[in-house]
């Protein structure tokens, strides 16, 4: 074996610290090492290799050009591994690791579903604990930690980030007892005419209906309010007033009793988004999820071949996706 094969990982790591400190006793400090144990370590090394690498005086250490072109390649190495060591950590979690989503009702009930199928069938090792939330929740959960990301809508919240991924119009979903038309829209002055049903005030659809109805001067009558989106659509459907839903959340079946009205004069819409808390990075298996629902929550994606993933709900109200 060579004499270069033989110097010692350690040596190389002492050497690296006395270089960047130019000094022994900081060196030995960092390392919780004596002064003496690393002042021999740098003299071993300087051995194996059969050059000096320090100029010493009693008031400072330098490196010799040889030092300098060492220090240059320890750092090029010590990078080298780093990177090799990420990647595998990268690796290992993007195949055992979980993530934990926060979901828009209004989503995680019509899109999400299809976005977990994908992503299980890409990694069926990585666990997902997705919990359906109101905006307000979310944010709160995203500020504490204990979800990776949201999906949900864009509002004014400074301290995270809304990574928009769809834009899309409200709809309102009328019995025809109550109103029957031929046009495929109503304006929000009829619509304000009739018994509505919403979701409670903790969602930020609630907030932008009432704030339109508000900003036109009209006013709403409700007697009814829920947390989900189904309880909502099945209201309607018993004919208990008319919900207010956007686009993404509408039933694709609908009875001869109710039709679906785009809201116009004004028309309404929302922003859907990535939402992160500023400055978070992303683990890489919730990276890869959150770039699967930005490409696929406008439906618009062609995932006939992908596998359908079973979910099932928790005590907590949490959807956990297993991939078949």
């Amino acid at each position: 074996m060579q004499p270069i094969m033989k110097v010692n990982l350690k040596l190389l790591q002492v050497f690296l610290l006395v270089a960047e400190h130019e000094s022994f006793r900081s060196a030995a400090d960092q390392a919780h090492r004596s002064q003496s144990s690393v002042s021999t370590q740098i003299k071993q090394l300087e051995g194996q290799l059969g050059v000096a690498l320090f100029h010493r005086t009693t008031r400072s250490v330098r490196l010799t050009s040889e030092g300098s072109q060492l220090l240059e390649c320890v750092r090029r190495a010590l990078h080298e591994v780093e990177e090799g060591l990420r990647k595998i950590e990268e690796a290992v979690d993007m195949r055992r690791g979980h993530v934990s989503l926060g979901c828009s009702p209004t989503v995680a009930g019509s899109r999400l579903p299809v976005v977990l199928a994908a992503f299980s069938r890409e990694y069926p090792d990585v666990k997902l604990f997705v919990r359906e939330l109101t905006s307000m929740d979310m944010f709160e959960s995203l500020r504490k930690r204990e979800v990776d990301f949201g999906i949900g809508p864009i509002v004014e919240e400074g301290d995270l980030s809304f990574r928009p991924i769809l834009r899309e119009d409200i709809y309102a979903l009328v019995p025809r007892r109550l109103f029957h038309t031929r046009l495929s829209v109503i304006t929000l002055r009829d619509l304000v005419r009739m018994p509505v049903l919403l979701l409670n005030p903790a969602t930020a659809l609630r907030a932008l209906i009432e704030r339109t109805v508000a900003d036109h001067g009209l006013t709403l009558t409700t007697n009814y309010q829920f947390s989900q989106v189904q309880t909502l659509i099945a209201a309607a459907t018993a004919g208990l007033g008319v919900a207010i839903l956007p686009k993404i959340a509408l039933p694709t079946l609908l009875t001869d009793h109710l039709q679906t009205l785009q809201i116009i004069e004004p028309t309404m819409s929302r922003d859907i988004a990535i939402v992160t808390l500023r400055g978070q990075s992303l683990s890489p298996a919730a990276t890869r999820l959150a770039a699967l629902v930005s490409r696929l929550i406008d439906g618009k994606a062609d995932v006939a071949a992908e596998p359908r993933a079973t979910l099932r709900t928790s005590a907590r109200g949490q959807l956990i996706a297993k991939s078949k």
